[in-house]
């Protein structure tokens, strides 16, 4: 399994990213069963709650890309494009538990969770622009909404990378916890808010994201249109072309 899922007693369900070998990289299969999950988490009133993590040492280092090039085109079909939605439309928290590396979508699914914890020393990075390519994820509205626009133009414009001190500042991250009690933080934390009545707890979260979550929707179809022509031209190929025969060394 590549992600492997698991449910407690209080109702939460618990998705953890499990391909150590790739750092996390997510194929197409492990969106599927994301999304998947995500789908029966919001048919199913016994679960509340969903977890988001990868290991101790590492969160997500973003897309496979062998993988992600293989499914065509950027439409309703593609299972990455079929996460981004399901991911926005959720309408239970998300409680997320970051290690080690969070990169591109390892950063932007971010967003769209409610509470985020991270081990000391993650690297979190959109290095779109750095592969020819534009941010996605609705980043574009959602990052500089959350943490102003010259600082959001410095990590999806230059890519620059910042690690977890960075992202508690800016309010991405809600606290950093020790990378040993970091999965059982979050669990607790999950727990406790399971505990809670699900229906004020999913009116509160309508009612804090509702107006935005409807313009990231947007956000997303506008991001995928120009994702997609920028992945054709010759300097998107070309930077693919050098990344993959780097990885190769």
């Amino acid at each position: 399994m590549t992600v492997s899922i698991s449910q407690s007693a209080e109702g939460v369900l618990t998705l953890s990213l499990n391909r150590p070998d790739k750092k996390n990289a997510l194929s197409l299969a492990m969106y599927r069963q994301l999304t998947e999950a995500l789908a029966t988490a919001e048919r199913d009133p016994e679960i509340k709650v969903v977890v988001l993590q990868g290991s101790t040492s590492c969160f997500s280092s973003g897309n496979d890309l062998q993988d992600f090039l293989s499914a065509g085109e950027l439409d309703a079909n593609h299972p990455t494009v079929a996460f981004l939605y399901q991911l926005n439309a959720f309408t239970k928290p998300i409680v997320a538990a970051v290690a080690g590396l969070a990169i591109g979508i390892g950063t932007t699914a971010l967003l769209h969770c409610d509470l985020v914890y991270a081990a000391p020393q993650c690297r979190f990075q959109m290095p779109f622009s750095q592969l020819g390519l534009c941010p996605e994820a609705a980043s574009s509205l959602l990052l500089p909404n959350l943490i102003g626009y010259q600082r959001a133009a410095q990590y999806l414009l230059l890519g620059e990378s910042f690690d977890t001190a960075q992202a508690v500042a800016m309010g991405l991250v809600n606290q950093q916890v020790a990378s040993d009690q970091l999965l059982g933080f979050v669990a607790a934390k999950a727990a406790e808010l399971a505990k809670l009545p699900a229906d004020a707890v999913q009116h509160s979260k309508a009612l804090l994201r509702g107006k935005m979550k409807r313009k990231a929707d947007k956000a997303i179809a506008t991001e995928l249109a120009v994702f997609g022509e920028l992945l054709k031209s010759d300097a998107c190929q070309q930077q693919l072309r050098d990344f993959f025969a780097k990885k190769s060394q």
